[in-house]
């Protein structure tokens, strides 16, 4: 296992990037409407990351299985976990979002700032994984074990992986200046899940919805630094209530 520490130059690069990642969702959200399509938004995602001087990450990121990633945003409806594919095919349409969904949406948030508040050097990452699963089984919600959040830096995926259940006191010590993806992956039904033939998408096999958030943070000694931000999407959404 290598892990890197950064220093603060590179933990202010990050927090650029990641920065401009969360202005992009609130620019994808202002365009999500009924009848526009996951294609179109990524459109729009792609135009305002490079607007801004970026380049998409994700587009063309090879999987093991030789497969690039076609776009620039994944966009995961209703029971795709994660890495759902933009088409022009999947349209979004009118619907109130039930009150369990909500619920689901409302607790996966939750317990990733759990997870971040557990994330303090000298602790371990079944700190943050324990804090995750806590709360979420608590709810009675499924814990994809297949996919976890990771270290993050020059690559896009570094050692530790950051699973969402585990045991405090157990795993990798955590430094200050390790950069992590904290990433609680849960689903409103059982957490069995299946890749699609497209090698990317991952859908629920119960087909219930599934929630993710994600923030990617710095550990310090003390409160861990966010390196992200939800404030622009969240302000979008306190205007769309």
């Amino acid at each position: 296992m290598n892990i890197f520490l950064k220093t603060e130059d590179e933990i202010e690069l990050m927090r650029s990037a990641n920065l401009l990642v969360g202005a992009t969702l609130a620019e994808v959200g202002r365009h999500i409407r009924p009848g526009i399509s996951t294609r179109e938004l990524d459109a729009v995602a792609d135009e305002f990351i490079r607007d801004h001087g970026a380049v998409p990450t994700f587009k063309g990121f090879p999987n093991p299985y030789g497969s690039p990633f076609p776009n620039s945003i994944c966009t995961s409806v209703n029971d795709v976990v994660v890495h759902g594919i933009p088409d022009a095919a999947t349209v979004l349409k009118e619907g109130e979002v039930s009150e369990e969904v909500k619920k689901l949406l409302q607790t996966t948030k939750q317990a990733l700032y759990l997870g971040i508040k557990a994330a303090v050097a000298g602790g371990h990452v079944g700190d943050i994984s324990c804090a995750v699963q806590d709360h979420c089984a608590s709810h009675g919600y499924g814990i994809v074990r297949e996919l976890t959040g990771h270290g993050i830096g020059k690559d896009m995926h570094e050692d530790p992986q950051v699973p969402n259940y585990g045991n405090r006191g157990r795993g990798p010590l955590l430094k200050s200046g390790m950069c992590i993806a904290i990433e609680p992956m849960i689903t409103m039904g059982k957490s069995n899940i299946y890749m699609m033939p497209d090698r990317w998408t991952i859908r629920t096999r119960d087909h219930m919805p599934a929630a993710h958030f994600e923030h990617t943070i710095a550990i310090r000694k003390g409160e861990a630094d966010i390196l992200s931000s939800f404030e622009e999407i969240e302000k979008l959404e306190g205007q769309n209530i």
